[in-house]
């Protein structure tokens, strides 16, 4: 199936999860990414159960603290 990750359309295995997926682009940090799928945030505790399909957006976010 296509889904579009960080802008970027990709093709992957149907049924994949948003766990898998995580996995699957080698998020260095999975702890502390979220990530919206069609601009809908999913919450942490849902990533093995978050079923991705053909044509979804995915976007992984990374919150940085910082600053003076």
């Amino acid at each position: 199936m296509k889904l579009t990750v960080g802008g970027n359309v990709k093709e992957y295995k149907e049924g994949m999860t948003v766990g898998e997926l995580i996995e699957a682009e080698d998020v260095k940090t999975p702890m502390y990414v979220t990530v919206s799928v069609n601009d809908e945030f999913v919450e942490s505790g849902d990533f093995a159960s978050t079923t991705l399909n053909e044509n979804d957006t995915v976007e992984f976010l990374y919150f940085m603290g910082g600053g003076r």
